[in-house]
């Protein structure tokens, strides 16, 4: 019999790192929203709880990897998983709920439209953003669905203003309770089968001491079967495994492709049959096409793609074309569009004319400026897409009298991290001069430097992947 467990962990992605950004924190109250989320878990647990479901609590004071260990420690076959989260933009005017699902795989989306259905049937006057690939998140990736043994799911609970007003969830925490509580029932039924029936018992978490189901034991391999591998348009030698839905592939394979982790074993990986296997979701991190295809039970591999062979260098040549550009921006700010129709041309013309990436440069420029919605002290008429600053340290963000310019400064201040070739241009960047020419000549050498985000070259190139899947690369 299968089991529920409900984690609202603290996201160490959420620290805010910017004076701008703390100051917003303090006034939205973002670290108080812990607290409305624990309520509406234990609204949600004794809902379940009265309706004969087993419900395990995450220890409320772990982090998002601590609850993640331990829902894999405790968890076996059968049962499911939910990180309920509380988003704070400050910089954003999207607002609303979403679940975050693991990229590539229709049962989980599925189960993360059930969860928001049901959702909106108890509470329909709250806005709903929909089921999201979780490569659409501001990592590219959402730990909670990747790395959970078991189907997992991550709710995203609206987002907190910059008001003093009571947020949707203080004034409908027991609507939005039952509408989690009855998602959470019918993707059980889903996930269970119809023959499924709830028991009348639930626990707190920390109570519970069972031991977990290790992969090669006898239930866990009931919950494997083989899969195809198709490797560049043809069958591999080796097969795969899908695991609760999820495919993994040999280890060995990994090494085949050339991927080189720099952190290993943050990939989900387990051993079957004594070969080590690993998510096969994992390789878009390597820039490689993943397509899982359930109904033929195959798993595709592509590794000839135009971005495969690029790194994270600055300098270089983009890929995506002026429409490719056009339309990804599209879908994250039609507004921002109507606004600036010739962005993403100027981005091409500018970076290609100075040696840059035009690619990263027009991701960075995505990331700045909030898929061009700005805030955060910058305002749409300063032509700033870069979050450039002004000599002096006085504060201020630069402005600049055409979208052209603004263009120009932003990849002539990429330049100057990028390597010492001499500019094409007059030089527009205000700060051009400050910087040690050469010096982070690779995207993650701007973490620390151009920003104080300790996960902004992550958030860089997660923006860039989402560029490439809509292109229709990965």
């Amino acid at each position: 019999m299968g089991r529920i467990f409900i984690s609202v962990s603290y996201s160490e992605e959420r620290c805010p790192w910017d004076i701008a950004t703390i100051v917003a924190a303090t006034s939205t109250k973002i670290f108080d929203d812990h607290q409305e989320r624990l309520r509406i878990r234990d609204r949600v647990m004794v809902e379940l709880g009265s309706r004969g479901f087993e419900v395990l609590l995450v220890p409320g004071d772990l982090s998002s990897t601590q609850a993640i260990e331990w829902i894999n420690w405790h968890c076996r076959p059968g049962d499911i998983a939910l990180d309920m989260q509380a988003d704070a933009q400050v910089q954003t005017s999207q607002q609303g709920n979403l679940v975050y699902y693991i990229a590539r795989n229709r049962e989980r989306k599925q189960q993360a439209e059930l969860l928001l259905l049901a959702l909106t049937r108890r509470v329909p006057q709250l806005p709903i953003r929909g089921a999201i690939a979780d490569t659409f998140s501001s990592l590219g990736a959402v730990s909670f669905c990747r790395h959970v043994a078991v189907p997992s799911l991550y709710l995203q609970l609206g987002f907190i203003h910059a008001s003093h007003e009571p947020s949707p969830m203080q004034l409908r925490e027991q609507e939005i309770a039952l509408g989690i509580a009855d998602g959470l029932a019918a993707w059980y039924r889903l996930v269970a089968g119809p023959q499924s029936e709830p028991r009348s018992s639930f626990q707190q978490g920390e109570a519970m001491a069972q031991p977990p189901t290790s992969p090669g034991s006898r239930t866990e391999q009931d919950r494997c079967s083989p899969i195809q591998i198709n490797l560049n348009g043809r069958l591999y030698s080796e097969q795969g495994l899908v695991v609760h839905g999820n495919p993994y592939i040999p280890v060995d394979l990994v090494d085949r492709l050339g991927v080189a982790w720099s952190q290993p074993f943050n990939t989900r990986r387990i051993a079957y049959g004594n070969v080590v296997y690993m998510k096969a979701i994992e390789l878009r991190e390597a820039n490689l096409a993943v397509f899982w295809e359930p109904a033929a039970q195959t798993i595709t591999i592509q590794t000839l793609l135009p971005i495969a062979k690029q790194s994270q260098a600055i300098a270089g040549r983009g890929e995506a074309t002026e429409v490719q550009m056009l339309m990804f921006l599209k879908r994250h700010n039609q507004t921002g569009l109507t606004q600036f129709p010739d962005i993403a041309r100027l981005y091409r013309d500018e970076a290609t004319h100075e040696g840059i990436n035009h690619d990263v440069a027009f991701a960075q420029m995505c990331v700045e400026t909030d898929f061009l919605h700005f805030g955060s002290g910058l305002q749409p008429e300063q032509n700033n897409f870069g979050g450039l600053g002004t000599p002096g340290g006085g504060g201020e963000s630069a402005t600049f009298p055409s979208v052209r310019l603004g263009v120009r400064a932003h990849i002539q201040h990429l330049k100057a991290y990028a390597n010492r070739e001499p500019l094409r241009e007059e030089v527009i960047d205000p700060r051009f001069h400050e910087i040690t020419r050469g010096i982070a000549p690779l995207v993650e050498g701007l973490t620390g430097r151009w920003s104080a985000d300790r996960f902004y070259a992550i958030r860089l190139l997660a923006v860039l992947r989402q560029l490439y899947e809509t292109a229709g690369w990965l």
